[in-house]
C-alpha cells in the first residue's frame, strides 16, 4: 500500500505485515532478554571462578586472623593469680615495644632489642599461660604478625638419626613464624646423656633466632638451676637470651585463690566447712612442698578429684536439687586430699 505526500512516495504496511513486524520485534526483545540472562550467568560463573583462584581465601581459616585486642589481653594478664613481678615485667616490656614502634614511625633511632626470653620456675607456675598472652600482646602492638603459640619440648625438636634433627627443628620453626616458640624443659637439649643431636637443634634454633628476629620470639623454660646451666652451655644462647622471668611458687593463699577460681568457672560452690578445709589444705601443701611440688597443676588435680567425689555422692541421691549439683562438701574435699596421697 502506498500514498504520496508533497511529491514523495511512502510505503504503508498492510495489517498482516504490520502484525508480522510486531511479532518479529517481540522475538528480537526476547532474544535480547536471553542475551542479558546469558551474560549475567557468565559474570556469575566468572565470579565463582575468581573466588576459587589460588590467591583467593577458600576458607575462614585461610583468612588473615583478626588482630588481638590489647586491652582484653592485659585484662586477662591482670586476672592471673599472683605473678605480680611477672605482670609488671610483661607490661614494662610491652611499653618498651610500643615506644620503639612510635620512634620508628617518627624516623628516630631504635637500638636493637632481643625479645627472646628465659622463663625460670617450677612446673605449674603459669609459664605457658604467660607465654601465650605475650604472643597475643606482641601481635596486638604490631611486633609479631600472627601472635600464636607453638609449644614443644626436646622430643618435638630432636630426631633419632643424624641429619634429621635440623629438618625437624626447622619444621617447628616454620610453624611458629609470626608467633612465639615455647620450648619447655629446654635444658634437655644439651643433656650429656645419650646422643648429642640436641646440640644440632640448638644450632638450628640460634640461626633462626637471628635470621627471623623481626617475626619470631623464642621462649625457653624450665627449672631455675637447670636453665642457668643450659644458657651457659653455649655462647650463642648467652648472647641471644638476655631477659629472665622468674616464676615463683604460689603461696598457700594463692593456691586457694586458684581453687576458688576453678570452682567459680565450673559453677561449683564449696560450703563454709569445705571452704575452711580447702584453705587449710593449700596452706599445708605450700608449707610442706618438695621438689615434686606442682603449684597450679596440683590445685587442678585436687579440684578434679573433688568434683569426682562430689559426683559419686550426688549420683546416689534420688532427686538432687540444683543446689546439690553445685555444692561441694567437706567430705568431697577430704576424699580429694586422700586421692593425692
Amino acid at each position: 500500500m502506498k500514498f504520496i505526500k508533497n511529491g514523495k512516495e511512502f510505503n504503508l504496511l498492510s495489517p498482516a505485515s504490520y502484525i508480522d513486524s510486531l511479532s518479529d520485534f517481540a522475538t528480537l526483545l526476547g532474544s535480547m532478554d536471553a542475551a542479558d540472562k546469558a551474560a549475567k550467568e557468565l559474570l556469575d560463573e566468572t565470579a565463582r571462578t575468581d573466588a576459587t583462584a589460588p590467591d583467593a581465601p577458600k576458607t575462614e581459616a585461610e583468612k588473615k586472623p583478626e588482630t588481638p585486642n590489647l586491652d582484653e589481653l592485659l585484662a586477662q594478664l591482670d586476672e592471673l593469680v599472683g605473678l605480680e613481678k611477672i605482670k609488671a615485667n610483661v607490661k614494662s616490656l610491652i611499653n618498651l615495644m610500643k615506644v620503639r614502634k612510635l620512634r620508628e614511625e617518627n624516623g628516630l633511632a631504635v637500638p636493637p632489642v632481643s625479645l627472646h626470653m628465659v622463663f625460670m620456675g617450677n612446673p605449674g607456675t603459669g609459664k605457658t599461660t604467660v607465654a601465650r598472652l605475650l604472643a597475643g600482646l606482641y601481635c596486638a602492638i604490631g611486633v609479631l604478625s600472627k601472635g600464636h603459640l607453638v609449644e614443644v619440648d626436646r622430643s618435638g625438636l630432636v630426631a633419632g638419626y643424624v641429619g634429621q634433627t635440623a629438618q625437624k627443628t626447622q619444621a617447628v620453626i616454620q610453624k611458629a613464624m609470626g608467633g612465639v616458640l615455647f620450648i619447655d624443659e629446654a635444658y634437655a637439649l644439651t643433656s650429656k646423656e645419650g646422643n648429642d643431636f640436641g646440640q644440632e637443634a640448638v644450632e638450628t634454633l640460634l640461626k633462626a633466632m637471628e635470621d627471623h628476629r623481626d617475626d619470631l620470639v623464642v621462649i625457653v623454660a624450665g627449672y631455675d638451676d637447670l636453665m642457668e646451666d643450659f644458657i651457659h652451655s653455649n655462647p650463642g644462647l648467652e648472647s641471644r637470651f638476655n631477659r629472665y622471668f622468674v616464676f615463683e611458687d604460689y603461696t598457700g593463699e594463692e593456691l586457694n585463690a586458684i581453687f576458688e577460681s576453678l570452682c567459680r568457672k565450673s559453677m561449683y560452690t564449696p560450703n563454709e566447712e569445705a571452704a575452711a578445709f580447702a584453705k587449710e589444705h593449700f596452706s599445708k601443701m605450700y608449707e610442706y612442698r618438695d621438689e615434686n611440688f606442682g603449684n597450679g597443676r596440683d590445685v587442678r588435680n585436687f579440684f578434679e578429684n573433688a568434683i569426682a567425689a562430689h559426683s559419686d555422692r550426688v549420683s546416689q541421691m534420688e532427686a538432687p536439687t540444683r543446689e546439690d549439683l553445685m555444692t561441694l562438701l567437706k567430705e568431697d574435699l577430704e576424699k580429694a586430699a586422700e586421692a593425692e596421697s
